[in-house]
């Protein structure tokens, strides 16, 4: 299966996403909160600095779970920019 490059819009969203999950975190150590999710450490690495722009929906719930932060919050951040374009 070949996958399409991600848009800009994609990497963007992946970029903000990255950073709520980073905040979040706190003073918690990226490795700490990996393994509480079933995750391993570079993955959440990658998401955190935008390099996994589309992390499963799966890791996403499970590392909110573990943060906790709210799935809308998580998926406003990912919706934002289709709201935008929808709106014009």
């Amino acid at each position: 299966m070949v996958r399409l490059p991600l848009t800009p819009e994609q990497l963007a969203v992946g970029k903000r996403l990255g950073q709520q999950l980073r905040q979040a975190r706190g003073d918690r150590t990226l490795a700490e909160v990996a393994l509480a999710a079933g995750i391993s450490p570079e993955t959440l690495r990658k998401i955190e600095t935008g390099r996994l722009a589309t992390p499963a929906f799966t890791t996403i719930v499970a590392l909110a779970r573990v943060l906790p932060l709210p799935l809308d919050e998580l998926a406003d951040i990912c919706l934002a920019e289709t709201d935008l374009q929808q709106t014009v």
